[in-house]
């Protein structure tokens, strides 16, 4: 199947793919907001820049597009029908990158949850799922050590 847009028309329209802020992560940050959750944005002084940053919990919060990010088994995790190598590079690179990302998040002491665009729809199941992440203990080791010392 061919493209139906020029090659201008496409790099035009795939310059307009937002990084920040997007339905899905406005989405959650007014959930968890609702929640009673604080959090900072975006801190590229993380490896990856996590979408959302809790740092009273250690935690951060990734939303990751279901294409971009290649979410397995999704619908909408599909590689364009043009450009077929081109495109499976692209999204391997994005999946490993992410994995990088999220083991040098976890090795610094944070941890890490990924949201998937498609699990946006559900609300009430995507409060439940975030609730339980965050009631973790984020220093389970470091408050076992403290009171062994003492």
């Amino acid at each position: 199947m061919a493209d139906v847009m020029t090659p201008e028309q496409r790099s035009r329209a795939m310059a307009q793919v937002r990084s920040k802020n997007t339905k899905p992560e406005m989405r959650v940050r007014s959930l968890l907001h609702r929640m009673g959750f604080r959090f900072r944005l975006h801190r590229r002084d993380l490896p990856g820049t996590p979408d959302l940053v809790l740092p009273k919990h250690r935690a951060a919060i990734f939303v990751h597009g279901c294409f971009w990010h290649a979410h397995p088994g999704c619908a909408r995790a599909t590689v364009p029908a043009t450009r077929v190598e081109f495109w499976t590079g692209k999204l391997a690179r994005n999946v490993e990158r992410d994995a990088q990302k999220l083991r040098a998040l976890q090795a610094a002491g944070w941890r890490v949850l990924v949201v998937w665009e498609c699990e946006i729809r559900d609300a009430e199941a995507l409060e439940t799922r975030l609730k339980a992440f965050l009631a973790e203990d984020p220093l389970p080791s470091l408050r076992a050590e403290a009171k062994q010392s003492s």
